[in-house]
C-alpha cells in the first residue's frame, strides 16, 4: 500500500519543487517556534527545524512520510533571514554585495509510522557580484524577494546578482534539495523513478 507523502510547509516554492518529482503529496503548515537556541550553530538550526517541522505533523498524518525542510542563510557570522520588507531586502543585499553567502538547507523525511527521521544537510555557497545601491533597489522593486532568505530569488531575476554558485543541487537554493530528498525517500521505500 503506498504511503501518503506530506510536505510540512506552506511555501509555494517548496511545493513547486516537490511537484517536479511527479509524486502525489499533500501539504500542511506546521506550527513551530523557529527561534535559534543559545549558541546553536546555523547548520544545527537548519537540521533541527527541518526535523521539528516534520515531526509536528505526525499526529495529523500518523501513517505518513513527512518532509520537513528549513533554510538558514549566513554571511560571515550573521544570519540573513527573510527580509519581510523592501528596506530590509535592500540592506541585506548591500551586505551581500561582493561577498559570499552560505545557504544551509536542512532536510528531514520523517516516518510517522515508526518515529524514525532521516536527515540531510545541503550546503550551497552563493558568490554575489559587487552591486551598486541603484542595482539593488531596481532588483528589489522588480522581484520583491521579501519572503526569501538572503533577499533574492535565484530562480528569477536574482540570478543576475550572482557571480557564481557552488553546490550540489540548484533546487536547494530555492528551499528543497531534490537530489538529497530522492535519496532519503529511497531509504523509506519510495522510488521516484
Amino acid at each position: 500500500m503506498p504511503r501518503s507523502l506530506v510536505l510540512a510547509s506552506g511555501s509555494s516554492y517548496r511545493r513547486d519543487l516537490l511537484g517536479k518529482l511527479g509524486l502525489a503529496f499533500e501539504t500542511a503548515s506546521p506550527d513551530i517556534d523557529e527561534s535559534s537556541l543559545p549558541g546553536e550553530a546555523p547548520d544545527d538550526l537548519a537540521l533541527r527545524l527541518s526535523q521539528q517541522k516534520a515531526e509536528a505533523l505526525a499526529p495529523m498524518f500518523p501513517d505518513g512520510l513527512i518532509i520537513g525542510s528549513d533554510q538558514v542563510a549566513v554571511l560571515g557570522r550573521q544570519r540573513l533571514g527573510k527580509p519581510g520588507s523592501r528596506e530590509n531586502a535592500v540592506a541585506q543585499l548591500l551586505l551581500a554585495s561582493g561577498q559570499t553567502v552560505t545557504f544551509l538547507t536542512g532536510l528531514c523525511v520523517y516516518d510517522a509510522r515508526n518515529g524514525i527521521g532521516h536527515t540531510s544537510l545541503d550546503r550551497c555557497r552563493v558568490h554575489f557580484r559587487p552591486l551598486s545601491r541603484a542595482q539593488i533597489e531596481r532588483y528589489v522593486d522588480i522581484d520583491q524577494p521579501y519572503d526569501c532568505a538572503g533577499a533574492f530569488k535565484s530562480e528569477s531575476l536574482g540570478i543576475s546578482l550572482l557571480a557564481r554558485i557552488e553546490g550540489d543541487d540548484p533546487n536547494a537554493l530555492v528551499g528543497l534539495p531534490l537530489i538529497r530528498l530522492t535519496e532519503l525517500l529511497a531509504r523509506c521505500g519510495v522510488a521516484v523513478v
